[in-house]
């Protein structure tokens, strides 16, 4: 009988351990990965993101400074992905994936960069600071977005509108900014493109 009773008890704090462990390991993400994707034309465009929350905090211009390059998300870098070749910024850019860094600023509209290395604004480190130099000679586009202030958003979040289903709207908001840029998915360009090979 003793034997039984040490054996239950020892199953008990084995299996309440383990779960112990297992509940430590599996904390939610601070910043849970976010996916938005939105088909406008003959284009998908999807962005990956970790989205962060505010938390009583002052996001712009205390933890991220205005004037330096941002990551415009967390943890890993953002990326933003076109199936076909679109216009961003007054650029033609081919299909695939680019990292979207932005620059916040005090006033006026943020500069937005969609880095043609789909690389992490990390990676532009020099001396303990973003080079902003190698940062905007990897630039696949830079351009002013319109930018909005007020309002208040917890989290970060994406989102992309079809509109006229010829040209998308990108739009991050975060704290008390809203930042938007058009994406032309050249739906007449590609139906051109089409009639030429019939």
């Amino acid at each position: 009988m003793k034997n039984t009773k040490f054996f239950f008890l020892a199953f008990a704090l084995f299996i309440t351990s383990t779960f112990g462990a297992l509940a430590q390991l599996q904390q939610p993400a601070l910043s849970p990965a976010a996916t938005v994707s939105q088909v406008v034309g003959f284009t998908k465009i999807s962005i990956d993101y970790s989205s962060p929350a505010v938390k009583g905090r002052k996001i712009f211009g205390e933890i991220e400074k205005y004037g330096v390059t941002w990551r415009a998300g967390a943890n890993a870098q953002t990326v933003i992905e076109f199936s076909t070749p679109v216009s961003v910024g007054g650029k033609n850019l081919r299909a695939g994936k680019y990292s979207i860094f932005m620059t916040p600023t005090e006033s006026g509209d943020w500069t937005v960069h969609l880095n043609s290395k789909a690389a992490s604004v990390f990676a532009y480190m020099k001396d303990g600071k973003i080079d902003e130099e190698a940062v905007a000679k990897d630039d696949a586009a830079s351009f002013k977005a319109t930018t909005e202030r007020g309002g208040k958003t917890e989290r970060l979040q994406y989102h992309i509108s079809a509109n006229d289903n010829k040209v998308a709207h990108i739009t991050m908001a975060f704290e008390g900014v809203k930042v938007t840029f058009p994406v032309d998915t050249q739906v007449e360009q590609k139906m051109e493109q089409f009639k030429t090979q019939f």
